[in-house]
């Protein structure tokens, strides 16, 4: 597509100039400290982000109250936040295209830089930070799917079935072998890499991911299909009017939430009791169904709400920030549990058993809420996002 881009039309009116939609800064704000949910397990396991990929999850177990705890917490979490995070995004780059079109502003057109922004801050992320990023896939699913946006809904329509026909088969088949091959007694995680985060320096951890980078970043390939497909979902949600505060938006979360909970529970539970060797279709295959619930369901209960509290203030608040919060909890549990840091991770361990961990997730969720409540107080954006908007004024 040429620089000057597409001149568009306005796709759907939109809900009210100037004003911010709150559900989609409440859900996002769930959605950023849900991923945390999932993330908080990986910073203080063993061999932290590799560890994953050589030791697999834990099984569901209710044998004991901690077990029971951790189970249910996982549960909830797993996939499932990812999957309303992504939808989101979709929903924002149709807020941006409508912006576009209401302008006059031919599409992608700035739009390319602000994706390529986003490539750039995710590679950054997944160096210094945390080798689970999403934003470089994110980044590339946004390119695909801005261009989608100046083609019919018919054809958009068409890309989803694709998307979500090839995603679940390339789930299905891996599923199968692992399945058939079952699990792999390899010892666990390497000793060497238990130390690397346990005892190592920062430089080395960083040298560590870059040296395994192509493994570490299977995920958004192994997922693109299904990025994509969530990215469609939400345009198509959005412009539905699902995020609404209107009559329209309470009947669409309403049939969200049947949908969604009534459907997506009972098949999120069963998979996961199905044992490790379903982790991807736990995961990558039934936790968008619970995700589409989770709309519905936080949908009802912000819309019972006549005055914002200090939880829904602080949900709103880290929305508005999200990609700023989204990183600085990664970094913050980097700093609690790695060697480097506090070294929480080895001084805990398994003694001490899940309540830590999820005490850690409480902690951080506190303190992203206050900050970015009290950040807000003074400035418009979070501090990425208003780095990403000066570096594009300058572009």
């Amino acid at each position: 597509m040429s620089d000057i881009g597409t001149r568009v039309e306005p796709a759907t009116a939109p809900p009210a100039h100037g004003r911010r939609l709150v559900l989609l800064d409440v859900l996002r704000g769930t959605a950023v400290l849900g991923t945390l949910m999932t993330n908080v397990w990986i910073f203080t396991g063993p061999g932290a982000e590799w560890g994953v990929l050589q030791s697999g999850t834990a099984e569901v177990s209710f044998a004991s109250p901690a077990d029971t705890a951790e189970s249910v917490f996982v549960l909830l979490a797993n996939g499932k936040f990812l999957s309303l995070l992504t939808i989101l995004f979709g929903a924002g780059l149709a807020i941006q295209y409508g912006s576009a079109a209401r302008r006059g502003q031919p599409w992608p057109g700035r739009y390319k830089w602000r994706a390529l922004f986003l490539f750039a801050e995710g590679t950054l992320h997944f160096v210094l930070v945390f080798a689970w990023d999403v934003l470089m896939g994110y980044a590339v699913t946004a390119l695909l799917v801005a261009w989608l946006l100046t083609r019919s809904e018919r054809a958009r329509r068409r890309v989803m079935r694709w998307a979500a026909g090839a995603h679940l088969t390339v789930i299905g088949l891996l599923t199968a072998v692992l399945v058939r091959t079952g699990p792999e007694d390899d010892g666990g995680v390497s000793r060497q890499v238990v130390e690397l985060y346990a005892h190592g320096d920062y430089p080395d951890q960083v040298a560590f991911r870059l040296q395994n980078a192509i493994a570490l970043r299977m995920e958004p390939v192994l997922t693109f299909f299904l990025l994509v497909f969530l990215f469609l979902l939400g345009v198509r949600l959005f412009r539905a009017g699902a995020f609404g505060a209107d009559g329209t938006g309470r009947r669409l979360r309403l049939r969200m939430l049947a949908w969604g909970l009534g459907l997506g529970l009972p098949l999120n539970v069963a998979v996961a009791l199905g044992g490790p060797d379903l982790f991807l279709l736990d995961r990558y295959g039934v936790a968008p169904l619970l995700a589409v619930g989770y709309i519905g369901l936080i949908g009802a209960l912000v819309d019972r709400v006549r005055r914002p509290g200090a939880l829904m203030t602080g949900l709103t608040s880290v929305g508005r920030t999200a990609m700023s919060g989204y990183v600085l909890q990664n970094v913050l549990c980097m700093v609690a549990a790695y060697g480097f840091g506090l070294g929480l991770a080895t001084r805990f361990g398994t003694g001490a058993g899940p309540w830590w961990v999820m005490g850690l997730w409480a902690v951080v969720c506190a303190v992203l809420m206050v900050g970015s409540t009290l950040w807000l107080r003074r400035f418009t954006a979070g501090p990425l996002e208003a780095l990403q908007k000066w570096a594009l004024r300058r572009r």
